[in-house]
């Protein structure tokens, strides 16, 4: 899907893996619930460890994408949920790097209390819009 990335010169540059806005024509649109680092037993991946936990969250995003045929660049919007942000901040955008390789989507990452579970420290969740 092509997506035409909003960048206002009266506004600063983003500062990691993400743009101001993203317009997009009409398309099919896919809502993913927020994804956590659960592996598919159950368990919990990387329990302490952000950047496993990043990565995995963001491939359970890939597969719940895959099922409507959309993939990562098809995404144009996030929600990060996070535990500890400014510990966890460069790791996250690491990771994400990995996954969007350009034409970002538009972000919003927040910090939070806690999550479902005591050992999750990351939850996404993405508005994708593809053909």
């Amino acid at each position: 899907m092509p997506k035409a990335i909003l960048q206002s010169a009266k506004v600063a540059a983003p500062g990691g893996i993400m743009s101001q806005g993203v317009a997009v024509p009409a398309g099919k649109m896919v809502f993913v619930s927020g994804q956590v680092a659960r592996d598919l037993d159950g368990s919990i991946a990387g329990v302490g460890d952000i950047t496993t936990q990043t990565r995995k969250v963001l491939q359970n995003m890939q597969s719940v994408l895959a099922e409507s045929r959309a993939t990562m660049d098809d995404v144009v919007k996030v929600t990060v949920f996070v535990i500890h942000l400014e510990q966890h901040l460069d790791a996250i955008h690491k990771v994400r790097g990995e996954f969007f390789k350009g034409d970002y989507p538009a972000s919003t990452m927040v910090e939070v209390k806690s999550l479902v579970h005591e050992d999750m420290l990351i939850e996404i969740e993405a508005i994708a819009v593809s053909n």
